[in-house]
């Protein structure tokens, strides 16, 4: 069964709404190759770093729920650094809830 998952991702900044849309469709591509779903991707927006990483000092956010096999995370992960543009990435395994369905 595949497991639900949370990602942050982060992209650079200087991306144009276009390139934005490019590079998020990559990351479900490179999910899709790894019979993984894309649940759903909420934009956050451009957000300003604590301090600066990698001499930047700002990334577009966006959160995406997927699912995906559990043993098939590090490959996905290897696969982000190689193919996308994603700056930074961090996952949360999410549990599963449950509606209460009446009789």
């Amino acid at each position: 069964m595949k497991t639900l998952y949370e990602g942050l991702f982060i992209f650079p900044e200087m991306l144009e709404e276009e390139q934005l849309d490019q590079s998020i469709e990559a990351v479900k591509t490179e999910l899709e190759k790894l019979n993984g779903t894309l649940e759903s991707s909420t934009r956050l927006g451009k957000r300003s770093f604590a301090r600066p990483m990698h001499k930047k000092k700002a990334g577009i956010y966006v959160v995406m729920m997927f699912r995906l096999d559990g043993d098939r995370m590090d490959a996905f992960k290897r696969r982000l650094k190689l193919a996308t543009d994603v700056f930074r990435a961090q996952f949360i395994k999410k549990e599963e809830v449950e509606t209460a369905q009446e009789a």
